[in-house]
């Protein structure tokens, strides 16, 4: 149950960012979007309007479903962030040593700016086997609504995973 709930998070989230992917290439890559995946859809925060992310939406699955998954992947997801910010933390814990304060500042301000470095490649590589999954084999979108108000509005991509088909007798 839990495997199957974590899996159809990382399709939501591979769809997720391959609509958004689609949005910016449509609106500018200037656009300003956030996108947060559930395990029933995604959450789209920024300036859209729901036909945009509707059409977006349906050429990102359809994508996906064409053999992109490089869409699934994206330098903009907050699993670059936690990836950049576990390695810094711990090259910094590794760097400090038992010498005095001042002699182990230049270590660990130079271990923690390579952690982050490191963790440009390591983010896509965590994303494309962790937080995302390109296979929507068996994902439909549903809907789409807007909600919130005022600069908190939304759109929500709902998505369902497909009955699986049964044989005819």
């Amino acid at each position: 149950m839990l495997g199957r709930l974590i899996g159809t998070v990382r399709r939501n989230h591979a769809l997720e960012h391959a609509t958004i992917a689609v949005l910016a290439a449509r609106l500018g890559h200037d656009v300003r979007l956030v996108g947060r995946s559930t395990f029933n859809g995604f959450y789209l925060y920024g300036e859209m309007d729901e036909e945009q992310v509707r059409q977006s939406s349906a050429e990102a699955l359809a994508r996906l479903r064409g053999g992109e998954s490089h869409l699934a992947i994206s330098p903009m997801c907050g699993t670059n962030l936690a990836v950049a910010g576990l390695l810094a933390g711990a090259s910094s814990l590794i760097a400090l040593g038992n010498r005095s304060r001042l002699q182990r500042t230049p270590n660990v301000l130079l271990a923690s700016m390579l952690g982050v470095l490191a963790a440009q490649p390591l983010g896509g590589l965590a994303q494309k086997h962790l937080t995302t999954h390109p296979d929507l084999s068996d994902t439909e979108l549903v809907s789409i609504r807007r909600g919130g108000r005022g600069a908190g509005r939304f759109l929500k991509v709902n998505t369902r995973r497909a009955a699986p088909a049964h044989a005819s007798p």
